[in-house]
């Protein structure tokens, strides 16, 4: 019990050292003012081929900078949870594994699942440190597009379905970021919720949803985070380009939100050179591997042309070019930025931290969690998952990392000269592989004689790219066809079952995945996502209860897939040319709890190897404002963490509204028997909701149900209040 205690604490105090040590990095702070000024000078002495150089890739992932005026290329590099490997131009592969082996961050769902902003700062930190320390100007991350529905090949790297827990989150990871002299860059703006015809589907949505559900992250991101770059999706929105929409650049983006910094395109995202002219693109990035063919981009030669010509006005790409210097000066790059360091131990220690407090224990009946080490003499460790790496995979967002710590490393470490740890596969990743009947009856023999069997299974992202392409499960470019486990899983599962009733499973991935068959039948779940470098470790350390789990979900697990809104009402991925999103603002636990459609497990649950009660809930209602408070007390013998959530109900409205709605969240550390007060301020934001016949935002007076609970589930206290 004591160990525990220590182990919580030291593990938070590391994080804390982590962003003290970071956050000191930053360089003094530049006025706009003086920086414009700068810029404008810059501009007046460029030649409109040099300008034109500047808002179009001159390589896989830089852009041209002006050498006779000391402007340097911008230079990025995938994110958002590890600098990516090297490649591109000038890129030997003889070298290798020299200098890009880094920090593997556990994606961005399982951040997510902390509900801690201040981890969020700490995994920026790391993030823009690395990337710092590998001459990055710019790291493409984070994500943060709303997870519509369970199939997204890329729910991994993006965080939550609802806008507000996004919001808080996605600030410390931009500050994180940023503070180390690196720019980070939101993306996908807006509305890339399916990689199937991502490049091709056009969204429509009410404009109501647009601004409750999909944008109030981008805005944080904005105006809270500060971010200084943005990335447009592929896809379409309202008949127009992402990229070079006039409606969601300049109108929103850069007019109503204040942006900044540059929204550059993802790669061969731009159509149009016209339209992303007017329309608010400001770089045009692309891979091509011919060298000659970067003149040929959008934004590029045919440029030149125009304004020579007089269709276009110079002024036009004078405001591109400006938007870019910006970034410039904001990152240091004509001064002195920041030293950055690269695959330290601090890092690893903050990759772990954030694993431990976002592998999530979904079940645990009859308290088969945690194991204890001193009575356990075998373990019997199944799934291919145990021991598969994950950081290469996923698209994009693959890392390569000094190390991975596998669930069966992580596990043999623990074990050692204490209990055995026995190893079978149990199935093989396999594009289409069926159920393997012997390896199945390999898994059932060490189940047997084993005091305990642990099933490491779900999704993959981290497979052969010798024997299957990029595009499966977990990964960019491709929507899961279902959510059916893979691999012959469920057969593996129901036979490991009946021989060992103390089976206990894990589950990697992105997300839900169909539990029907046999959740009933397993004493303990845990979801650990994909959880980085030292996500071994951290699994088995919350196995023995040397951490005590505190994550929580931040997406609904849905039984199957039909209950899924998207899907519920046909509305995914579309007919091929356009998806209607027609459930409108009733995404995730919106949906379920306003039509009562029971969860496999809801939004904002996690268990814990403790207990906390809730007690003394106060709401103190102001003007359009409301301070909520109650006292958190850990009612078990070990510390831990809870999560204390508060909703919000407009219990009678003009347009209806969700049953509940998430508002504010605190996450709180507690050691055995300690009670805490919590204090959660409630503003304007948290009772108006978007009227599009008025086209605003209102807040009408009158009855609202404040709730505090542990998930959307699991409310605790309740308080009915009115705003005049």
């Amino acid at each position: 019990m004591k160990r525990l205690m220590l182990r919580t604490a030291s593990s938070l105090a590391i994080a804390l050292c982590i962003f003290s040590k970071e956050k000191t990095n930053a360089q003094p702070a530049q006025t706009d003012a003086a920086i414009y000024q700068k810029i404008d000078a810059k501009i007046k002495q460029m030649t409109l081929e040099e300008k034109v150089g500047m808002i179009h890739g001159n390589s896989s992932f830089t852009s041209a900078g002006v050498q006779r005026l000391g402007i340097p290329e911008l230079t990025m590099s995938d994110g958002p949870h590890g600098v990516r490997m090297e490649h591109g131009r000038g890129w030997d592969a003889s070298t290798q594994h020299v200098f890009d082996s880094g920090t593997y961050l556990p994606t961005g769902i399982c951040l997510a699942s902390t509900w801690n902003p201040k981890l969020g700062y700490a995994f920026g930190a790391v993030l823009g440190s690395e990337a710092n320390a590998r001459g990055k100007d710019i790291i493409l991350g984070p994500g943060i597009n709303i997870i519509r529905s369970p199939l997204n090949g890329r729910n991994f790297e993006y965080q939550s379905e609802d806008p507000y827990l996004v919001a808080k989150m996605v600030v410390g990871y931009i500050k994180g970021v940023q503070d180390q002299g690196v720019a980070a860059c939101v993306k996908h703006y807006l509305a890339n919720n399916q990689e199937t015809k991502r490049s091709s589907i056009n969204v429509l949505m009410s404009d109501r949803a647009l601004r409750e559900i999909y944008l109030p992250g981008f805005k944080a991101a904005v105006q809270e985070g500060g971010v200084y770059t943005a990335m447009g999706a592929y896809n379409k929105f309202r008949g127009q380009w992402c990229t070079e929409n006039d409606y969601l650049v300049n109108k929103i983006l850069k007019g109503e939100f204040g942006f900044k910094g540059l929204l550059m395109s993802d790669w061969s995202a731009v159509h149009n050179t016209l339209e992303a002219i007017w329309s608010g693109t400001d770089l045009e990035m692309g891979t091509d591997l011919d060298k000659k063919a970067y003149d040929k981009f959008y934004l590029a030669d045919t440029v030149i042309t125009l304004v020579k010509n007089g269709v276009v006005d110079e002024k036009l790409i004078d405001e591109k070019v400006r938007r870019i210097l910006y970034v410039m000066y904001k990152t240091h790059m004509f001064d002195k930025r920041p030293a950055g360091s690269f695959s330290t131990k601090e890092h690893f220690a903050t990759a772990k931290k954030v694993a431990e407090e976002g592998i999530v224990l979904l079940k645990n009946n009859s308290n088969t969690l945690p194991l204890n080490k001193n009575t356990i003499k075998s373990i019997a460790l199944i799934g291919a998952n145990a021991a598969t790496l994950q950081s290469l995979g996923g698209g994009s967002s693959q890392v390569r990392t000094r190390y991975e710590i596998t669930p069966r490393e992580g596990l043999t470490r623990m074990g050692a000269g204490k209990f055995n740890v026995s190893y079978s596969a149990g199935y093989k990743v396999e594009k289409d592989a069926k159920a393997n009947k012997d390896l199945i009856k390999e898994a059932v023999d060490a189940a047997k004689n084993a005091d305990v069997a642990i099933i490491v299974g779900g999704w993959v992202h981290g497979y052969d790219f010798s024997k299957w392409s990029d595009n499966a499960y977990d990964a960019e470019g491709a929507d899961k066809p279902d959510m059916e486990m893979p691999f012959g899983q469920n057969e593996l599962i129901d036979a490991v079952i009946k021989a060992n009733p103390k089976t206990i499973l894990v589950l990697m991935g992105g997300g839900a995945i169909d539990m029907t068959r046999w959740v009933n039948d397993v004493p303990a779940i845990l979801q650990a996502w994909y959880p980085g470098s030292e996500g071994g470790n951290a699994l088995a350390e919350i196995l023995f209860g040397e951490v005590n789990p505190s994550g929580k979900l931040p997406v609904t697990f849905p039984k199957q897939l039909s209950e899924s809104p998207a899907h519920a009402i046909g509305e995914y991925p579309g007919d091929g040319v356009t998806v209607h999103y027609l459930d409108d603002i009733f995404v995730g636990y919106r949906y379920f709890d306003t039509y009562k459609v029971a969860p496999q497990f809801p939004f904002g649950h996690g268990l814990s190897y403790t207990s906390f009660g809730y007690s003394n809930m106060n709401v103190v209602a102001g003007n359009q404002s409301a301070t909520v408070t109650l006292t958190v007390t850990n009612k078990g013998k070990l510390a831990g963490a809870e999560v204390v959530q508060v909703y919000v109900k407009d219990d009678v409205s003009t347009l209806r509204r969700p049953e509940k709605e998430l508002k504010g969240f605190e996450k709180v550390f507690l050691k055995a028997g300690e009670s805490r007060m919590v204090t959660i301020v409630l503003g304007k934001d948290a009772f108006q909701y978007y009227n599009d016949i008025k086209g605003q935002w209102v807040v009408e007076p009158g009855s609202f149900t404040i709730m505090a609970g542990s998930s959307s589930r699991d409310i605790r206290a309740s308080k009915e209040i009115t705003l005049k």
